[in-house]
């Protein structure tokens, strides 16, 4: 993953003074544009790595070759480990390996990194469509984590003053676990607005694992968006394309021999039997819905809808 990556790369330049992409690459096994991505967002993460060109040049950290991690300011290394946190995940070996490079680090600001090492978590596993652009209150909204500083923003068009716990990457899609008035809630960050971190101290329970608090939220979020169920049968041949387009909303059930009348039976969920019939109506002439009979009458009426709106202007 690439957190082990960028850890792996800072220690080998502390090793070796100076390295070249072509070097890491060899060293961890990527690819040298994998390395040098790597290498260039380190150095534009804070950390003090720099490019060398010419003959006999490479990457090397400054002030050369280092035994240990001291020559790190506070915000090199909150960078750092703002890097590396993500993709730790419940990775039980490099939350160790994260763990001893704190203790190498200044006592001063041992509390920052460590903080920032446990800020962001990653769920690859998307809610429909991925994410674009990252929301520049992504980067506000870290800092204000690792500070432990309250957060003010308007969300559901009431203005909220907010204890920010952690952040989660979803697919690109950023959300906010924060501490409220009314217990913890989690704001999707492209919803908020006018986000501004304050000056007002920001607690944030000793006992909190943020994978648990974000694992619980999708596990609320499933059951409400899996509360309707459908069977359908579709070829085959289909079914990885309509399990890579429900995701995790799609089960296989029965599967049937590969071919165009023969198929197997899926189990289809969405958070209402209209909500079936509207994602189901595109696969129309290539799923048959077996039941629910109210998902098939839902989908009826919808065609029936549409054939009334449309069909007048036909022929």
């Amino acid at each position: 993953m690439r957190a082990d990556r960028l850890v792996a790369i800072l220690v080998l330049m502390q090793a070796r003074g100076r390295v070249t992409a072509g070097q890491v690459a060899a060293e961890l096994e990527v690819s040298v544009a994998t390395a040098r991505r790597d290498l260039e967002a380190l150095s534009a993460a804070g950390v003090p790595v720099y490019p060398q060109p010419g003959k006999g040049g490479g990457w090397s950290l400054v002030g050369g070759a280092r035994t240990d991690l001291t020559g790190l300011t506070a915000g090199e290394a909150r960078a750092l480990f703002l890097l590396a946190g993500p993709g730790a995940g419940d990775g039980a070996e490099l939350r160790s390996a994260l763990r001893k490079l704190v203790g190498a680090l200044p006592e001063t600001f041992r509390a920052e990194a460590a903080a920032a090492a446990d800020a962001v978590l990653v769920d690859p596993a998307p809610w429909g469509s991925r994410g674009t652009a990252r929301d520049p209150a992504v980067d506000l909204l870290a800092e204000a984590v690792v500070r432990r500083r309250k957060v003010r923003f308007g969300y559901g068009g009431r203005d909220r003053l907010v204890d920010p716990w952690g952040l989660v990457d979803k697919a690109e899609t950023w959300y906010l676990i924060a501490g409220t008035p009314d217990g913890r809630r989690t704001f999707r960050v492209d919803r908020a607005t006018d986000v501004e971190r304050t000056d007002l101290a920001a607690e944030r329970p000793a006992e909190l694992s943020l994978a648990r608090a974000w694992r619980e939220t999708v596990e609320a979020m499933e059951r409400h968006r899996s509360a309707a169920a459908a069977t359908v049968t579709c070829p085959a041949r289909l079914v990885p394309v309509l399990r890579s387009h429900f995701g995790r909303h799609c089960e296989v059930g029965e599967v049937g021999e590969v071919g165009e009348e023969d198929g197997t039976r899926l189990r289809i969920t969405a958070q209402s039997d209209q909500a079936l019939a509207e994602q189901l109506a595109g696969w129309a002439d290539h799923v048959e819905v077996e039941g629910p009979p109210r998902v098939r009458t839902a989908l009826a009426e919808l065609g029936a809808r549409l054939a009334h709106k449309y069909g007048r202007g036909a022929g």
